[in-house]
């Protein structure tokens, strides 16, 4: 990625799991527990870390072996279960990603806002940054039950954006999944992807037309700053 952001930036957006939160081990335990109950024996969490970011059904379904259908009643079932089993224990290994803490308290020195938007349910996102004691400024977390649409569809960064009183073309969405940067550019939103997250290996970042792409969450304060790029704006 080349080019300067075109504007100030006034509010900075974050996906939650695999980007602001690395929740991988809860939710892998929690899908192990289910399996045991089932009788199955537990999948190494280094293979299912890549699908944590497309949500618990999709998790089940690599752990299962099962289509992913959301009509299918036993995969509901399952992750009934499993969402139980994970709000029991939430954040025992969940921690904000090296940096993170830091780009926060950027953000607040600099006096610009910062929400969650995600597909995680609203209640169990609302649970996970409580237990991790972090709060947006307004409460600005919108869940993937938030609204009647969800990521990749706009809307649910838009109405992030009115909790906060920023307009689109001025805030940033970070995420480590396509849907995020679907999402962002439809909103009319720069786009940064993070490659830290939990994407799959054959669907890297540089194929999601993502404005920027970071390592690390501390290079998204030289990117606000325009510190990141040697050529000049334009």
């Amino acid at each position: 990625m080349s080019r300067r952001l075109s504007t100030p930036i006034h509010a900075v957006l974050f996906d939650l799991d695999g980007t602001l939160v690395d929740s991988h081990g809860d939710l892998c335990n929690a899908l192990n527990r289910l399996e045991e109950e089932c009788g199955n024996d537990p999948t190494p969490h280094q293979l299912i870390r890549p699908h944590v970011s497309q949500g618990a059904m999709k998790m089940i379904c690599v752990a299962f072996d099962l289509e992913f259908n959301k009509e299918n009643l036993r995969l509901q079932s399952l992750w009934k279960q499993m969402i139980r089993f994970y709000r029991e224990d939430i954040a025992s290994l969940s921690m904000l990603f090296n940096g993170m803490p830091e780009v926060l308290d950027h953000l607040q020195s600099n006096g610009i806002a910062w929400g969650v938007v995600t597909n995680k349910p609203e209640d169990l996102s609302c649970q996970l940054l409580a237990a991790l004691r972090v709060e947006p400024p307004q409460g600005c977390v919108v869940g993937g039950d938030t609204l009647p649409t969800k990521k990749p569809e706009p809307g649910p960064l838009l109405h992030a954006c009115q909790l906060l009183d920023a307009s689109p073309e001025k805030t940033v969405y970070v995420g480590d999944d396509p849907r995020d940067a679907i999402a962002g550019k439809r909103a009319g939103m720069a786009t940064i992807a993070v490659r830290y997250g939990y994407h799959m290996p054959d669907n890297p970042p540089e194929l999601w037309g993502a404005d920027y792409i970071i390592d690390n969450p501390i290079e998204l304060m030289d990117i606000l700053s325009n510190k990141a790029f040697d050529e000049s704006p334009g």
